[in-house]
């Protein structure tokens, strides 16, 4: 979740080649005077600067698109259908795959699109809500990815209850608090924001509506805004991250207990939901330092956030095939059925014709 602003100065801004419109501002007469009320629009600079290498970045980014549909609309498929995936685990899973295929269509299907356009503008309304969505989803798959953790900790600390404590309503319960979870970081910040008045340039240094990169463009002092943003931010990575961390220390007491053989299956179970957390917490981390590090230019940070918003619901499917070897036969069980169902309708023509 990106609620960590970078500097940018007016100066840079107005040598942009991206001319602002006189168009973009709410207008009135009162007594026969032009008065100007504010933005209407915002222009998303995106990576402008790149020439042709925006083509090999855009076939990148649209074939990592439709891997990640790909892989995350089959999880939700076969956990839905196979009747051996009835462990609670799945049902987060899909969870968590509907939450990534979301996430990343607020804002990559722009991003392509904008590629394309010498100037991608959006509409004040349209901005914010792309800045609500992209930022609640990201707090909601965290706050899926400690639930997670928290199904993990009962299956291996308290097996011979999990089925009586991860019950479906108890399933239903959680996931709608990490939803209402996501509500709750998001509304203050995107709220103050909202009310802010945009005047004068009217650029966006990013590829989306980012809340800090949008805040750099409102009238008037915003440090209590940037205060707000990031206390929320905190109090979404801290809260999960502590939950997480301290599931799987609770987890790692526990099998310390055990026999070796005993370890090596737990550390199966959990190997594909730490890889993810890992990955997740780790682009965060990154791009944390880049927005602080001065080295960095615009466009490389620009890129840094696309791969931070993209890597972990591009790699979730892989790891989660990879690493779970109920879910990997699943797949593969799924895929023969599909298969045998398209070769069956050619066998009744042929036999027809």
């Amino acid at each position: 979740m990106e609620l960590l602003p970078f500097y940018i100065s007016s100066e840079s801004l107005k040598g942009s080649h991206l001319s602002l419109s006189a168009t973009n501002h709410r207008s009135s007469f009162v007594n026969n005077t032009l008065e100007t009320d504010g933005v209407t629009f915002f222009i998303i600079q995106g990576l402008t600067n790149l020439g042709e290498k925006k083509i090999i970045l855009f076939v990148i980014l649209l074939l990592g698109y439709i891997i990640i549909l790909a892989g995350n609309c089959m999880i939700i498929f076969v956990a839905l259908t196979d009747p051996k995936l009835t462990s609670p685990m799945y049902f987060f899973l899909y969870n968590l795959s509907f939450v990534d295929i979301l996430y990343t269509t607020t804002t990559i299907p722009n991003m392509l699109s904008g590629f394309l356009t010498h100037m991608k503008t959006i509409s004040i309304p349209n901005c914010f809500l792309q800045m609500y969505f992209f930022i609640h989803l990201a707090v909601t798959g965290r706050a899926i990815l400690t639930v997670m953790a928290y199904d993990r900790y009962v299956a291996i600390c308290n097996p011979l209850r999990y089925t009586a404590v991860m019950t479906r309503h108890v399933r239903l319960l959680l996931v709608a608090g990490a939803w209402g979870f996501g509500t709750f970081c998001t509304i203050l910040p995107c709220s103050m924001a909202w009310h802010r008045s945009y005047c004068g340039l009217n650029v966006v240094r990013h590829s989306w509506c980012d809340l800090s990169s949008v805040r750099l463009l409102a009238c008037g002092d915003t440090s209590v805004d940037n205060i707000v943003s990031i206390s929320f931010g905190l109090v979404a990575l801290l809260s999960t991250g502590v939950l997480i961390l301290t599931s799987y220390i609770l987890i790692g007491v526990d099998i310390s207990k055990m026999g070796v053989s005993q370890r090596l299956k737990v550390f199966a179970t959990c190997a594909a939901h730490l890889t993810v957390v890992s990955i997740s917490y780790g682009s965060a981390s990154f791009v944390y330092i880049s927005y602080r590090v001065g080295n960095f230019s615009p466009e490389v940070r620009i890129i840094v956030s696309v791969l931070y918003a993209a890597l972990t619901p591009f790699l979730n499917p892989i790891i989660y095939s990879l690493r779970n070897k109920e879910l990997r036969e699943s797949i593969r069980r799924t895929l023969s059925r599909l298969r045998s169902a398209a070769v069956l309708p050619r066998k009744d023509v042929n036999s027809v014709s």
